[in-house]
């Protein structure tokens, strides 16, 4: 695997083949990433990694200048492979909680501009993850929450839904404070 942009573009890294995850594809992460870059400065955001894996999407948003990013992972394997791998790479702005996301999300008192959630295709309430953040109030201003999922699941009807782009078998969903004021009108 390799990092797709930024200072520490096309640095490799190994994670272990036997810690449970799926990684974005590089094909993927590219796109998100030309998303983001077109709302956000990366050098002044706040970042959550929910569903942190392997620590991909972390080292992306480091790699291009972010400096607060806190990485949730439940397992112990993929957060110490997470921690070691930054302390490797010198990324000093990633914080890694070992914890059910769910559970972080509900003891939080912090907001975040982006927040990016990377689940287990499979897990059974994958749909409820926006719900459950929103009611948690974790976005600052209009700052965006992005969901990584398969395309069996369709969020266009929730009210905090701005827009989706897919990229094989991927895609993310987009969601905003914005999108529940719109809907309030």
């Amino acid at each position: 695997m390799r990092i797709i942009g930024g200072e520490y573009k096309a640095r490799q890294f190994h994670p272990p083949s036997n810690i449970p995850t799926r990684p974005t594809t590089d094909m993927a992460k590219e796109g998100l990433f030309n998303m983001i870059n077109n709302s956000f400065n990366f050098d002044n955001i706040k970042v959550l990694d929910l569903f942190g894996g392997t620590g991909s999407i972390s080292y992306e948003f480091s790699s291009r200048g972010t400096t607060d990013i806190t990485t949730v992972e439940i397992f112990p394997k993929c957060a110490n492979f997470i921690k070691k791998t930054a302390q490797e790479f010198g990324f000093t702005g990633i914080k890694v909680m070992q914890m059910d996301v769910f559970k972080y999300m509900e003891s939080c008192r912090e907001k975040y501009d982006v927040i990016f959630a990377g689940p287990p295709y499979p897990l059974p309430n994958l749909g409820d993850i926006p719900d459950i953040l929103f009611s948690y109030d974790l976005i600052d201003g209009e700052g965006w929450f992005i969901l990584e999922h398969n395309p069996d699941h369709n969020f266009e009807k929730h009210p905090h839904y701005v827009k989706s782009k897919t990229y094989g078998t991927t895609t993310f969903a987009i969601f905003t404070n914005a999108g529940k004021e719109k809907s309030e009108d």
